[in-house]
């Protein structure tokens, strides 16, 4: 059933509710947030190592039932932060905080403490939120199916024998199971919206430069963004609202104040698909048998859309279209000397240097080949030929959505649901907004033949994120595809 719809119950049941559910009785005085912080403990225990095993957390917080209890104390003086006060939330770890490791899944960081908070982090801490843990990731965010050195390997609770996606597979497990009420992943080419298709989420991948990266293990400086993963448009809507703006220690963010509205809860209208175009990007949605799965449940969400009064555009131009490989490609020349500028910035990290973690093989073997072929630095002209590429790409879709009068684009986040674990994830369309910059959203749209949850992507104009999450919204509400998994009651 959709969150919103339920009162919270005398006992305290955490599942599926959402941040207003669980602030409204926070505000009434029907539960505490030590109560809920235990409350997603209990269901961490129950689930995480033991029942399915999903080992999405790579660190519990050991402070926070005193953090509950101080925010308690604030609310009961008077002082209320907002609707994160006192509501528990999971963070990827590769989101610097002062008082956890940081370790991006690896043993070449094991036990690395950072002085301070990443920007997002210490921004959900000054809302009031309270960090219940860290979750686990695809090793240094490299990868699509999260398994680390070392968190090992995070299984999707919808069917623990298959990958939650990646990179923030952890997150996505652990905001499906209900571990917490939201939580952040990062997103270098598709590592929010492959967990947030995965799991049954909404995820989304803010415009570069709407949200800072400081504090964040970089993977790719010029794809790189965090950004919140979350059961309902709603709930994305809030950590957004905490989290997006200018950051001195960001220049990318340097116009993120400009371009972003006074709340994106304002754009939560149920209308807000009547008498919008969308473009439908038919090459996204594959020519394989295979990929008719997911594309066959997306074209059943775009029709659910439709009776919602969207028009429909079939686009099949193709030219403007980024493939996966547009979308890795920036990776492996820019990773060493982003990795080495973060380590150099946090002085008691037990590593160095990029070329150290390869000369003392501290990754996981499957990744040790393209650390040995990163370069040195993306001074070179097929990198320069990769960014100008890119721009192209930027410029031909926003072309297209201009010329068209189209507010967003449509297609799968991935043609293909979650692999077996052990096997190859294939089927992304990460690129299409990683390369080029552009907003994009995932929401649930519905479940496939092999009983997996499917994705649906929206991708919208240059910092456009206020519309996505409209037309999200309006989408979520007239199909209600999010429940539960029933191996996680």
């Amino acid at each position: 059933m959709q969150s919103g719809t339920q009162p919270l119950p005398a006992r305290i049941d955490v599942r599926e509710k959402s941040i207003l559910e669980l602030a409204a009785a926070l505000d009434r005085g029907a539960v505490t947030s030590r109560q809920l912080v235990q409350a997603y403990l209990d269901r961490v225990a129950a689930y995480d190592h033991a029942g399915p095993a999903l080992n999405a957390m790579i660190a519990l917080n050991p402070a926070a039932l005193a953090e509950a209890d101080a925010r308690d104390a604030e609310r009961r003086a008077g002082r209320v932060r907002g609707p994160l006060h006192g509501i528990p939330l999971v963070v990827k770890d590769n989101y610097d905080t002062a008082d956890m490791p940081t370790t991006a899944g690896s043993v070449a960081l094991l036990g690395s403490r950072p002085d301070r908070d990443a920007f997002q982090v210490r921004r959900l801490r000054d809302a009031g939120a309270i960090i219940l843990g860290k979750t686990n990731l695809h090793e240094f965010a490299r990868g699509i199916t999260t398994i680390s050195s070392l968190g090992g390997q995070t299984r999707n609770p919808y069917d623990p024998t298959r990958n939650p996606g990646g990179s923030s597979g952890g997150t996505g497990a652990a905001v499906a199971a209900d571990f917490a009420a939201a939580g952040l992943g990062t997103d270098t080419c598709g590592s929010i919206r492959y967990p947030a298709a995965h799991n049954n989420l909404v995820g989304l991948r803010p415009t570069l430069g709407l949200s800072s990266r400081s504090g964040i293990i970089p993977l790719a400086h010029s794809q790189d963004v965090g950004g919140p993963l979350a059961r309902t448009v709603t709930d994305v809507a809030i950590l957004l609202d905490a989290t997006a703006g200018m950051d001195p220690a960001d220049p990318s963010t340097r116009d993120a104040d400009a371009h972003r509205p006074s709340s994106y809860r304002a754009s939560l209208k149920a209308d807000a698909l009547r008498g919008v175009r969308i473009g439908v990007l038919v090459p996204l949605f594959g020519t394989a048998p295979e990929d008719l799965r997911a594309g066959s449940v997306v074209r059943a969400a775009l029709a659910a859309m439709a009776r919602q009064g969207v028009e429909l555009v079939d686009v099949e131009e193709n030219d403007e279209v980024p493939s996966e490989q547009d979308g890795v490609s920036i990776i492996r020349f820019e990773f060493a000397s982003d990795l080495n500028a973060y380590l150099s910035a946090t002085p008691h990290a037990p590593v160095r240097t990029h070329d150290e973690i390869v000369e003392r093989h501290l990754v996981l073997p499957a990744l040790e080949t393209g650390f040995t072929r990163d370069a040195p630095t993306p001074d070179s002209d097929d990198y320069r030929a990769i960014m100008a590429k890119h721009a192209r790409q930027r410029s031909g879709l926003v072309a297209l959505m201009e010329a068209r009068g189209l507010r967003a684009l449509a297609y799968p986040t991935l043609r293909r649901t979650a692999a077996k674990i052990g096997e190859p994830q294939s089927g992304g369309n990460c690129a299409a907004s990683a390369a080029t910059g552009l907003p994009a959203i995932t929401v649930p749209a519905g479940f496939a033949d092999d009983a997996m949850p499917v994705g649906l992507e929206l991708l919208g104009r240059p910092f456009a994120e206020a519309d996505l999450i409209a037309l999200a919204y309006a989408y979520e509400n007239a199909t209600h595809y999010r429940r539960l998994p029933p191996l996680t009651p």
